[in-house]
């Protein structure tokens, strides 16, 4: 869980009171001096991770969808050559759902 954006402030403000180094302020109030190096360029903590798929192929996932449509996420995951939970992520990412056919 993230610290909160009133927490980040606090400590940032101490240290700068203090004339601290970020080593001296993470030792002060047991924290990472990796999160203390990043809260002095961007105290707000990020709402959501832009992170684009690495694993998979998105066209080629599209395309499976389109010629595919009634698949299971398993069967996709074996032609892709990736986990089922990649799978499912990147069916997310290009905001398709499962539609049930009557």
């Amino acid at each position: 869980m993230a610290y909160s954006k009133d927490f980040r402030q606090k400590v940032l403000s101490i240290r700068e009171e203090r004339g601290l180094s970020l080593l001296e302020t993470a030792e002060l109030m047991d924290i990472g001096v990796a999160s203390l190096f990043r809260w002095t360029k961007k105290p707000e903590p990020s709402k959501t991770r832009n992170k684009p798929a690495t694993k998979i192929d998105m066209e080629a996932l599209a395309r499976d969808v389109e010629e595919k449509p009634d698949d299971f996420q398993y069967e996709r995951s074996i032609r892709l050559g990736v986990s089922e939970s990649c799978v499912g992520r990147a069916l997310k990412r290009l905001n398709v759902s499962r539609k049930k056919r009557v």
